[in-house]
């Protein structure tokens, strides 16, 4: 008697773990793409993963549904450990209705959210799905809401990244939107609200799946992918790296790992790092991968908004995270793009107890109509908040060129920022010696005989009362002006001294910040 019970849940646990069945999954690999399973037990430590609601099943009976019914219902969710960590997963399955969202599919995710966020553990969504289901209309478009909703209750609270594999549309990108980071792989995952026939339809409009939400593209342009991986094996690697830097949830500090890097190393040839001549590009990467341990760095958003850097690293062991002009692209200016992309990253550090190290070389925001015209003001104060509004940590250090308001905007002391060292090449001041000459000095210089001559007096006199890191530190705003060649002991003394910081914002609901 109790062996047919045995029997019958064994040949219903079988048809679970076949999904769409075998013919869906052949045409699954025939693309070139793992089943949902197969994704999760990639990413998952060998056979920790745990199953939950692989019986859920749709209810709903209209348009012949009854005839499509399939345990797990485009869905395949649970919990398992990476690294000896324990995550909540969840993958839409493909192979089951296109992985469309229904009433139940939505459930079953959410539950999952809800488990992350009451054990304070990291969940992990891989995308692979048609968007809503047409044929349960206002449900599945309520199980999107709910995984909206629920998107905003973990924000802030556990880490929630996605790894975009396949098609996400309509309602589907949003939920992505709305997590940490955003993982895609190249010429597999796509995401955009309309799809290609809609954008013809609409307004006449000829593009590809790829050119209107490939992963390049949303990797250069709209900023939605922070890293674009070549295949789903390195999609796997690359949310283990990321989980490596970040904690569990927001009560607890991220991991130390030991390595044998000297936390008193130093390195001489920083310096010649810079150009004798300020207006020449360099590459501030090279100075992040000196200071750090180990030459390891893990650069966020790489393609997009390239004048500024923003990324994880580790200093004697402890997570950074890393904030730093890029002189390579626009002389490092301070863009729409840029500000949005420093100030997210800078939110999420601070909500995962991540000190936030600034490099700072700007000559300062970007100007033009276009600038001005998308919002600069606005997007460029997000900047200004997200430093302002961080109670972790922050040690900043002027490199370089520091003007106007990007010089306050990047980490200055007066944001609140703990620690602020300069190198004796730092030129802080309200406009570029010769920019500055040119307003205050118009006059003199139209009606001197010699006025290259005497430009050049000015610029030099100018430079000597406030272009440099010395009027700064005597009033307090630079801390100390450092030797190039001490920068990583330095800034690993003072994230010793603040291991212990306290801070707080004043009571209120929430601040207002210009979205």
């Amino acid at each position: 008697m109790h062996s047919d019970k045995i029997n019958e849940f064994l040949k219903k646990r079988k048809t679970a773990d076949q999904a769409g069945g075998q013919d869906r999954i052949a045409k699954q690999h025939e693309k070139g793409k793992l089943t949902a399973r197969e994704r999760i037990n990639l990413l998952l430590d060998e056979g920790s993963f745990v199953e939950l609601d692989a019986l859920a099943t749709h209810h709903y009976y209209q348009y012949d549904m009854q005839k499509k019914k399939f345990f797990g219902d485009g869905v395949v969710g649970g919990y398992g450990m990476i690294n000896g960590r324990q995550v909540y997963v969840f993958a839409y399955d493909f192979t089951i209705l296109g992985g469309t969202l229904s009433k139940m599919g939505a459930r079953k995710i959410t539950k999952l959210m809800d488990h992350a966020i009451r054990n304070g553990c990291p969940i992990i969504g891989i995308m692979d799905s048609g968007g809503a289901r047409i044929q349960e209309g206002i449900q599945s478009l309520d199980g999107f809401g709910d995984i909206f909703y629920h998107n905003q209750l973990a924000s802030g609270v556990v880490p929630q990244i996605t790894a975009s594999i396949g098609p996400s549309a309509g309602g589907a990108v949003y939920s992505p939107a709305m997590t940490d980071f955003v993982i895609m792989v190249d010429k597999l995952g796509t995401m955009f609200v309309t799809g290609p026939d809609v954008v013809k339809t609409v307004l006449g409009e000829e593009v590809s799946f790829d050119e209107l939400g490939g992963a390049m593209t949303h990797a250069t342009k709209s900023g939605v992918a922070h890293f674009v991986v070549k295949n789903e094996y390195e999609c796997m690697d690359y949310i283990k790296t990321l989980l490596s830097y970040i904690p569990q949830n927001n009560t607890e500090e991220p991991s130390t790992v030991q390595n044998d890097d000297d936390p008193n190393r130093l390195d001489h040839n920083l310096i010649n790092i810079l150009p004798d001549d300020s207006l020449k590009p360099y590459d501030m990467k090279e100075i992040i991968h000196s200071i750090v341990d180990n030459h390891n760095f893990f650069e966020v958003h790489e393609l997009f908004a390239q004048n500024i850097i923003v990324g994880f690293a580790r200093m004697h062991g402890k997570t950074v995270g890393i904030v730093a002009s890029q002189p390579l692209f626009l002389a490092g200016a301070l863009d729409i793009d840029s500000s949005n992309k420093a100030a997210r990253f800078i939110r999420f550090c601070d909500c995962y107890n991540i000190p936030i190290v600034t490099l700072v070389d700007t000559p300062g925001y970007m100007p033009g109509t276009d600038q001005e015209h998308n919002g600069i003001i606005r997007h460029g104060s997000k900047l200004l908040y997200a430093y302002s509004e961080a109670t972790i940590p922050k040690i900043t250090i002027v490199i370089g060129k520091a003007y106007g308001g990007a010089y306050i905007a990047m980490g200055s002391k007066n944001l609140r920022t703990d620690i602020n060292y300069a190198w004796p090449t730092a030129r802080i001041a309200v406009l570029g010696s010769e920019g500055a000459i040119n307003i205050m000095n118009r006059k003199e210089l139209a009606s001197s005989k010699d006025p290259e001559s005497l430009k050049k007096q000015l610029i030099d006199e100018f430079t000597e009362k406030f272009a440099n890191p010395y009027v700064a530190a005597s009033n307090g705003t630079i801390d100390t002006v450092i030797d190039p060649a001490e920068t990583r002991p330095m800034i690993i003394k003072a994230l010793e001294m603040l291991s212990n910081k306290r801070d707080s914002q004043l009571p209120r609901k929430h601040g207002n910040m210009n979205l």
